[in-house]
């Protein structure tokens, strides 16, 4: 118990100590830091062991779903941000679409021959990047999964392997979302609909899961609905259309991103039923905090993309460098922004 209490105490102190660093030296590029940014990064850090203090100048691949979603768009302004501070060379690529397998394993293997000191990828689905990391592996590229998680068995049995992964709890994000909305419908609770992204890929299934759980769990709240909007607008308006002619009395939908939900709430006003449906998204996109402002909608769950893109770099550089003494997996601290808090997200990035 005495090494334990050890361990938890210089963890403590390491991250207090990387806040206070991180608030005093914050990067030209970002500005003034939102306190929560910054005790996310810390927390990131604490994880990571030696933090370099330059990145030698180290070539970097970023592999993301798509740029045609603001969250990607988001994530790659993030991730040239600090290579910018960091003396990195980073090059984002994606898939011209969502669900587009073929074309994103395609760039991943066009990345290979390019040259990187490592490559960060986000996969669509458990299995499509699976050749790729394979020929990486082959060149001696190392490779870090950013988000949901690349099958470990199928890898292994392909005879990959991944030299580190990144992740945030998606199943949180859904948990989160959907723990508010069952406290805002109160003791009449009601019923409720969750429109999920492509079904199979890994953040979709655990967001959907977290969302589900806790509707399941409360006794007053009866889940009407479950259909894949596969993290299109139209789509996700066109379901929200259909489920409301059929369940006039809907009283809340989750969805699992930002997109579909702005796209729900457009439909329900569109159709003239708006009033009294809670409606909450995760990636919190900036029309998302547009629209917690104004009521538009109550809650999306998030996390910092600045600590997400910082840890990734730092975990590439490292492994660039050949370092020992890095997790197995990065892990991020998940939060809702509704109007209750919407103020303790200026500047959150």
């Amino acid at each position: 118990m005495k090494g334990e209490f050890g361990k938890m105490k210089r963890s403590v102190e390491g991250v207090f100590l990387a806040l206070v660093f991180l608030l005093s030296v914050w990067g030209s590029a970002f500005g003034a830091m939102n306190p929560m940014v910054a005790e996310s990064i810390a927390t990131i850090e604490s994880q990571l062991g030696q933090i370099p203090s330059d990145g030698g100048g180290k070539k970097i691949g970023v592999l993301v779903i798509t740029l045609s979603n603001p969250y990607w768009t988001e994530m790659k302004k993030r991730y040239e941000e600090w290579a910018s501070e960091m003396n990195v060379s980073v090059e984002i690529l994606a898939a011209p679409a969502e669900g587009d397998l073929k074309s994103q394993l395609e760039t991943l293997e066009t990345m290979v021959v390019k040259g990187y000191d490592a490559i960060i990828v986000t996969p669509m689905d458990p299995f499509n990047l699976i050749p790729g990391v394979l020929k990486a592996n082959e060149k001696g590229i190392p490779v870090i999964c950013s988000g949901p998680a690349i099958d470990a068995k199928a890898l292994k049995d392909a005879g990959g392997r991944l030299d580190g992964w990144i992740s945030a709890t998606f199943l949180d994000q859904g948990r989160l979302a959907a723990e508010d909305m069952v406290k805002k419908m109160g003791a009449e609770g009601g019923k409720v609909a969750i429109i999920e992204g492509i079904p199979g890929a890994g953040q979709s299934e655990a967001r959907k899961k977290g969302a589900g759980d806790v509707f399941a769990s409360a006794g007053n709240v009866e889940v009407v609905s479950v259909q894949p909007g596969k993290w299109d607008r139209n789509l996700a308006f066109d379901i929200t259309t259909n489920l409301v002619k059929v369940v006039p009395d809907l009283r809340g939908i989750y969805c699992a991103n930002d997109v579909m939900a702005l796209a729900a709430a457009d439909a329900l006003e569109t159709s003239g039923k708006r009033e009294g449906v809670l409606i909450y998204g995760t990636d919190f996109i900036p029309e998302a905090r547009a629209a917690i402002k104004e009521g538009k909608l109550q809650g999306s769950t998030t996390f910092s993309q600045a600590a997400w893109t910082r840890g990734a770099i730092v975990f590439a550089v490292k492994l660039a460098g050949r370092a020992t003494d890095l997790p197995e997996r990065l892990a991020i601290p998940i939060m809702l922004a509704t109007a209750g808090n919407i103020g303790n997200f200026e500047g959150w990035k």
